[in-house]
């Protein structure tokens, strides 16, 4: 009986930025649909994440175009730091990552899916990328839901937790949607 070939796993956890929530979300429907015979994406939504992706309208997005999508309950519900530290994912990808976030992973904060999510994963030495919304500090414009734009100040203190991610071993700091392909083609080849 020939051996059936299972996909390998990705897991992408959203967190509450709507800092270019909708962009990276067309990029991984993008590569969802490139690597589908060989990837099985699945989305974990943090509580807030679930309330931002709501607010721009994307979560039947999320639905259509990815097989799982689960939406915090707590820190360990669903289990995903428990499937990352036995090795059931590739990498994790967070995209956006709020700097909340951001601060509890410098400080080993495990207190939600997403945040004891990425520190399991470097306790598994499973590669994590993060995609921060606050990774430089000055004036961003951003887009809101109804196309209008808004600037907000990325503080010293946000910026210097994202020079702390970087540092970190087996963490990668990406700073736009565009560079979250190259993640993907650097582990499962170009398409």
């Amino acid at each position: 009986m020939a051996k059936v070939e299972t996909k390998r796993k990705i897991a992408w956890g959203i967190t509450g930025s709507g800092d270019r929530i909708t962009e990276t979300v067309r990029v991984m429907e993008h590569i969802q649909d490139k690597y589908d015979d060989v990837l099985d994406i699945r989305v974990f939504v943090s509580k807030a994440g679930d309330q931002v992706v709501k607010y721009y309208k994307l979560f039947n997005d999320l639905e259509k175009y990815f097989d799982k999508v689960w939406v915090e309950v707590n820190a360990n519900a669903p289990f995903l730091a428990g499937q990352l530290q036995v090795g059931k994912y590739e990498f994790l990808l967070m995209a956006p990552t709020t700097s909340n976030t951001v601060a509890k992973i410098t400080m080993g904060i495990a207190d939600s899916l997403l945040s004891n999510a990425a520190i399991m994963s470097q306790k598994a030495f499973i590669p994590t990328y993060i995609m921060p919304c606050d990774y430089k500090e000055g004036i961003l414009t951003t887009k809101l839901p109804d196309g209008k734009e808004m600037k907000l100040r990325v503080r010293k203190e946000d910026a210097e937790n994202v020079d702390r991610l970087r540092k970190m071993e087996d963490v990668f700091v990406i700073e736009t949607p565009r560079e979250i392909p190259s993640i993907f083609e650097k582990h499962f080849g170009p398409r």
